[in-house]
């Protein structure tokens, strides 16, 4: 593979953003003599030790991703699990020791939040966590932020890594690249324009979703279960959380419905998220020159993707 990024400069920016986390915080007042990360995937997550704080650090950003886009975006996570935290629901929230807003420093944007140990020795359970999205589902509904419609499914993004992925077949083979562009070409307007989705699918409602696939973002904690990473957070469909992940664990989410009185999947809105959510995990590809491991993770789904019905069966 060429024009990857190479083991050496993937520790250096690690390194650079642990030195900024650092920095950053020393400058806030607290104490650190100790940073350990605690992931390091599109994100470099480190425990601030001494203190109980842990910064995170956007390393691979989407490419159409502004600084300007990005503060609001990381505004928005702060302000959704501060209020969340407020109204009694379990989420990691933002760090008290420090003010509530994300810090620039060395190129990286920062946010700081409570350190939480966690229960190595605990396997994620999928279902469960399906489950109980229905209820993160119930808890956001009132919230009162300012939400744009499909704002995760970043649109611009999407379009601009099928551009680049145009140009590495490498990376997608061209007759990929050619599917997904007409797939895209489908599903994009009712990703764009919230009229165009409300004509398509009446009746759906949309609320204040997690935005990232909360069942594979609930941390389990030693004292219990926190939701976690609204990075994503936007207007939305409650099919757009369980996008991808197959009839076991929506049939979960559907008991857990019942349960929080938000209402069951619907299996039209579902097929639509599927697709695009598939085309995100396929573009996605684009940012693997900054993070190798990604054609690791995402070949396979490409694989299964050619064996889908175009669009995910999707009609206009």
């Amino acid at each position: 593979m060429t024009g990857f990024a190479t083991p050496e400069e993937l520790r250096r920016r690690t390194a650079s953003a642990v030195g900024a986390a650092v920095a950053a915080s020393r400058e806030l007042g607290l104490t650190v003599t100790g940073p350990r990360v605690l992931h390091d995937l599109f994100s470099v997550v480190v425990h601030l030790a001494p203190s109980p704080v842990v910064a995170r650090v956007p390393v691979v950003l989407p490419p159409a991703e502004t600084p300007e886009a990005l503060a609001r975006r990381r505004q928005g996570e702060l302000d959704v699990a501060h209020w969340l935290d407020a109204q009694g629901t379990p989420v990691i929230p933002p760090s008290p020791l420090v003010p509530r807003r994300p810090v620039t420093r060395d190129g990286f944007s920062l946010t700081f939040w409570q350190y939480v140990e966690e229960d190595r020795d605990r396997a994620p359970d999928y279902a469960a966590n399906s489950h109980r999205t229905a209820a993160l589902h119930a808890a956001l509904r009132s919230y009162p932020g300012d939400l744009s419609f499909l704002s995760t499914a970043d649109p611009d993004s999407l379009s601009a890594s099928l551009g680049l992925l145009a140009t590495r077949p490498d990376l997608l083979a061209p007759e990929d690249v050619d599917r997904a562009r007409r797939e895209w070409e489908l599903l994009e307007p009712l990703v764009r324009s919230r009229t165009a989705f409300e004509t398509a699918f009446p009746g759906i409602g949309l609320q204040p979703v997690h935005g990232d696939c909360p069942p594979a973002n609930l941390f389990h904690g030693t004292a219990g279960d926190l939701y976690a990473d609204f990075e994503l957070l936007t207007l939305g469909p409650v099919e757009w959380d369980l996008a991808t992940l197959g009839p076991e664990l929506c049939a979960a989410y559907d008991q857990g419905a019942a349960e929080a009185g938000v209402r069951r999947l619907d299996e039209r809105v579902l097929r639509f998220v599927d697709a695009v959510g598939r085309l995100r995990g396929i573009t996605a590809l684009a940012l693997a020159p900054r993070l190798p491991v990604l054609v690791e993770y995402l070949t396979p789904l490409v694989e299964a993707w050619r064996g889908t019905p175009f669009a995910g069966g999707v009609e206009r």
